[in-house]
């Protein structure tokens, strides 16, 4: 599976007062108040595929789906392929996530540009503005139908964590 995504379009990471804004979630979850940030984002904990070190990231969920005691969670990278999660996650996929203050074991399972397609369909019509900032970050040009949302998905890098069952951690 490849995406259509160069480096170059990358957006650039965030640096200086941005950096500390957007870091800003993992220090809430660390002090003990993820749930005031809600169910629309989770605490990922990844090992770092080159150092070894433990690194944490705050994402937005896109889509979490719950059958009996299996769970899953979408979500994106918005920074592309080459974010350090991701490539991190790709190299290592068994994580641990954090939704609120809950932890479970996970796995992450990379989704295909197909997946991402209809993933982005439904999301753009239940977060439009989120949708479409999502894909202006990036770089993608939309202009609101599920068509152009749909191609946009192709592009976009989406990952499911799935909880094993019963793997539920304190």
């Amino acid at each position: 599976m490849t995406h259509h995504f160069s480096t170059r379009e990358r957006p650039p990471l965030p640096t200086g007062w941005r950096r500390f804004v957007a870091r800003l979630p993992i220090r809430l979850y660390r002090v003990g108040l993820g749930p005031l940030l809600g169910k629309r984002v989770l605490l990922l904990h990844h090992t770092g595929r080159l150092t070894g070190l433990r690194r944490q990231v705050v994402l937005e969920v896109v889509a979490r789906e719950q059958d009996g005691d299996r769970l899953s969670w979408t979500i994106a990278s918005g920074f592309g392929p080459a974010a350090a999660w991701y490539q991190n996650l790709r190299h290592s996929p068994r994580t641990t996530i954090q939704c609120g203050n809950r932890r479970y074991a996970a796995t992450a399972h990379f989704l295909s540009p197909d997946d991402g397609r209809a993933i982005m369909a439904r999301y753009a019509p239940e977060h439009p503005r989120l949708a479409r900032r999502l894909c202006s970050f990036m770089g993608f040009e939309v202009d609101g139908s599920e068509a152009a949302y749909r191609q946009a998905g192709r592009r976009i890098p989406f990952v499911r964590l799935e909880v094993t069952p019963r793997r539920h951690l304190a």
